[in-house]
């Protein structure tokens, strides 16, 4: 697996990853693309969102949406680096809070690769609610 950045103008560029799809990638200021910091989220997020998606299929629940909130708290002074982060997973549909709690804890346990990676060096939290 590998991903390639190319620099495309000022403080812009592109992400490519290893299916060919990509995602431009900015600074605050010019308001063009995400930032960096933002993508270890959104990478987290992806990755327990597939995961629990999969887990409750095969468990045969009837999950009909899915939102993953996560909320990183990095250091003050450079290079910024994440010590904590809080995960929010908000489901709902026909699901039990039994198969919902087992699919979010063998995601950040077992199958999220993000999580893994990132779980020696920052604390992990989440939590989740079953909405009507």
């Amino acid at each position: 697996m590998s991903v390639i950045v190319k620099w495309l103008e000022e403080k812009q560029f592109v992400a490519i990853d290893s299916t060919g799809h990509s995602v431009v990638l900015s600074s605050p200021a010019d308001g063009v693309g995400m930032k960096p910091s933002d993508l270890l989220l959104v990478a987290l997020a992806g990755c327990s969102a597939y995961d629990i998606v999969e887990i409750l299929r095969k468990k045969r629940q009837n999950l009909e949406s899915l939102a993953v909130e996560v909320r990183g708290e990095q250091e003050s002074d450079a290079p910024w680096a994440f010590r904590r982060i809080h995960t929010m997973f908000r489901l709902r549909g026909d699901v039990s809070e039994k198969a919902v709690k087992q699919a979010i804890e063998l995601s950040e346990t077992k199958y999220c690769s993000v999580a893994a990676t990132l779980r020696p060096a920052v604390e992990l939290t989440w939590d989740y609610l079953i909405e009507s």
